[in-house]
């Protein structure tokens, strides 16, 4: 199994609407490890680490977001695997 980071920004309206603590349950049942945080500027900011299969089904949750959200846009850049995190935080 090959492992890979995904460092993603989400666009739209993605806060206010529960998406960080979405992200973080489904990063947990993917047992992906990493963080999530609102900016200032709307946006949501993440950071995945993981299973290649289980970050690309978290990348895929975050380009829909929960009920309520609208994403209008998603950067996700992949990086190599650094093994960083021991858990998935809201930061």
């Amino acid at each position: 199994m090959s492992k890979t980071r995904a460092h993603v920004y989400v666009t739209g309206r993605v806060q206010g609407v529960y998406f960080r603590q979405n992200t973080k349950h489904q990063a947990q049942i993917h047992g992906v490890k990493g963080w999530v945080k609102n900016l200032d500027d709307g946006r949501v900011e993440a950071l995945f680490e993981g299973e290649e299969v289980a970050v690309k089904a978290v990348v895929e949750f975050c380009s829909k977001g929960p009920r309520g959200a609208f994403v209008s846009d998603i950067t996700v850049d992949w990086e190599p695997f650094k093994e960083e995190f021991q858990d998935f935080a809201i930061a």
